[in-house]
């Protein structure tokens, strides 16, 4: 979970660019999104997610504990005929 304390209330439109790692090729294919079509411009790989984030945006992700919103299933039944 990623929770947002940037403080930015705006919407913006913008351009990240990285080199995915296997988890994140295989969580791209699960949700459906299409591969890239152009060829990298390069044969060194770019940076990963994180270093991209700081040092295209100036934005920084940071490992903290906090509370999250949780559910818990006491019980799971098969509906009766009617």
């Amino acid at each position: 979970m990623v929770l947002d304390k940037t403080g930015l209330a705006a919407t913006y439109d913008l351009t990240l660019e990285w080199t995915p790692d296997d988890t994140q090729v295989a969580m791209f294919q699960a949700m459906g999104v299409p591969e890239p079509t152009a060829a990298p411009t390069s044969a060194e790989p770019g940076p990963s997610l994180f270093g991209a984030l700081q040092q295209q945006l100036g934005l920084r992700l940071e490992a903290q504990k906090g509370p999250v919103e949780m559910f818990a299933i006491d019980r799971v039944e098969r509906p009766s005929a009617n």
